[in-house]
C-alpha cells in the first residue's frame, strides 16, 4: 500500500499544466487502480485534444452512491520565484511543496491511497472517482464526463468536490462565465485615420461599457453577504489587438469574465453590452467600414453552487466532520456543474485556497492527515447498512 505522500510525489511529477496533455497522469492513475482490480473509464476530450477525464467506481453496481471529484490540471509556474523545482515534491517544516499540492493533487492522492481500504471490506454504497481535465481554464473537461452520467456511467446521488477549503463545508460559490468579444474593423496607414476603422478604439469603448456595468453591479439585488465581494463582478483580463504603431488596427479581442452570485446569470450583462455595441460602438465603425463587425462568443460556463439546506451532501459531510458551520467560496468549482446535473453537491477538501496558484504552493502535513481521517470516516459510512 502506497502512502498518500508517495502518491502525491508521483502526481506532482506530472507537469499537467492546462496548456499540455494530462494523459500521462490519467494513465498512471488508471494503471494504479487496475492493480486493485478497479476498472476505469476514460472520457476523452471531444475536440481531439490529448486530454481525458477518468471515471472509476468502487463497490456495488447499484444506483446512487457518491462522487469524489478532483481536477488533474494545474496552473503554470512560469515567472514565479519558486525556492525548489515545482514539479518535484519537497518536504520542509511540516509542509509539502509543489505545484498542485493544495490545488488539488493532495486530495486525489488521499483518494488513491485509501483505495486498498475501500477494497478490503465490502462497501454498501458505491464510491466513484471523477478526475477531470481543464478545470483551471474554465471547468471545460468535467461537463463531458457529467453528460455521460446515467448513460455510459452510473449516476450517483451526491458529489464531494475536494477543492482546498481546509475541510470546511463550502455549500455555495459564485459562477464564472467567460467571453471573448472580437472586433473587426478596417486597417490602413496611420496617417490616414479617416479612412480606417480602428478595432482597438472600439475595443476600448467596449471595455469602458463593461466597467460602467461593473460599477452598477455593486448595488445589484443579487448581492450576497456570504461572498467577498458580495456583488457580481466583471473583470477584463486580456486585450489582444493591432499589428504595428503605424497601422490602423483591423482586429482586437477583449477577453472578460462575469462572476455571478447564485441566482444571477450573464443576462445581467450581455443584453446591456450588446445594446451599447448596436447603438453606438458598431455604427461608428461602420460609418467608414460597412463590413466591420463585433461578435461576443462564450468561452466558459461554470454555474454557481447554490445552497441546499438539509441537502444530502451537506447532511453527510456535517455528519462525517461534526461541523455545523458552512461557508461561501469566492472561487468557482465543478460543484455547480454536478448540481446542475441533479446531484447534491458540496465543496470540501484539504489544503488552503490561499496557497493555490502561488509560487511555493504547499499543503500542510496536518491537512493531509485531517483529509485522510475525513475519507476514512466516509469509507466507514459507505459500509453501513
Amino acid at each position: 500500500m502506497q502512502s498518500a505522500i508517495d502518491i502525491l510525489e508521483r502526481l506532482v511529477s506530472f507537469a499537467s499544466v492546462s496548456a499540455h496533455s494530462n494523459l500521462d497522469l490519467i494513465r498512471w492513475i488508471r494503471d494504479y487502480l487496475a492493480e486493485y482490480d478497479i476498472r476505469s473509464e476514460l472520457v476523452p476530450a471531444p475536440d481531439g485534444q490529448a486530454k481525458a477525464n477518468l471515471w472509476a467506481s468502487i463497490g456495488p453496481d447499484a444506483p446512487g452512491g457518491l462522487v469524489l471529484s478532483g481536477h488533474t490540471d494545474v496552473v503554470p509556474v512560469e515567472g514565479q520565484p519558486w525556492a525548489s523545482d515545482p514539479f518535484t515534491l519537497a518536504q520542509r517544516e511540516g509542509r509539502l511543496y509543489g505545484r498542485g499540492t493544495s490545488d488539488m493533487k493532495g486530495f486525489i492522492a488521499l483518494c488513491l491511497a485509501l483505495v486498498p481500504e475501500m477494497r478490503a471490506r465490502p462497501l454498501r454504497v458505491p464510491i466513484h472517482f471523477a478526475f477531470s481535465y481543464d478545470e483551471e481554464v474554465g471547468c471545460l473537461g468535467a461537463p463531458h464526463m457529467i453528460a455521460e452520467l446515467g448513460r455510459r456511467l452510473p449516476k450517483p446521488a451526491l458529489a464531494i468536490i475536494g477543492e482546498p477549503t481546509e475541510l470546511k463545508l463550502g455549500t455555495r460559490h459564485k459562477g464564472c462565465y467567460s467571453f471573448e468579444t472580437e472586433v473587426t474593423g478596417r486597417d490602413g496607414h496611420s496617417s490616414q485615420t479617416q479612412k480606417g476603422a480602428n478595432a482597438i478604439v472600439a475595443a476600448a469603448a467596449i471595455v469602458a461599457e463593461l466597467d460602467r456595468i461593473a460599477e452598477e453591479l455593486k448595488s445589484s439585488p443579487f448581492s450576497d453577504a456570504n461572498f467577498e465581494p458580495s456583488y457580481p463582478t466583471i473583470n477584463v483580463g486580456r486585450i489582444d489587438g493591432g499589428t504595428a504603431v503605424n497601422i490602423i488596427a483591423r482586429h482586437c479581442s477583449v477577453h472578460w469574465d462575469f462572476r455571478a452570485t447564485p441566482g444571477a446569470d450573464p443576462t445581467l450583462v450581455l443584453p446591456r453590452l450588446e445594446a451599447a455595441i448596436a447603438s453606438t460602438i458598431l455604427p461608428r465603425l461602420q460609418r467608414v467600414a460597412p463590413e466591420a463587425s463585433i461578435v461576443t462568443r462564450p468561452r466558459a460556463h461554470v454555474p454557481p453552487l447554490a445552497d441546499e439546506p438539509a441537502g444530502a451532501a451537506e447532511t453527510l459531510v456535517k455528519f462525517l466532520t461534526g461541523a455545523n458551520q458552512t461557508i461561501g467560496l469566492a472561487f468557482a468549482t465543478e460543484a455547480g456543474q454536478f448540481q446542475q446535473a441533479g446531484l447534491s453537491a458540496i465543496v470540501c477538501g484539504p489544503g488552503s485556497i490561499l496557497q493555490a496558484h502561488q509560487p511555493d504552493e504547499f499543503i500542510e502535513l496536518s491537512q493531509m492527515a485531517a483529509g485522510e481521517q475525513f475519507l476514512r470516516k466516509l469509507i466507514d459510512w459507505a459500509r453501513q447498512p
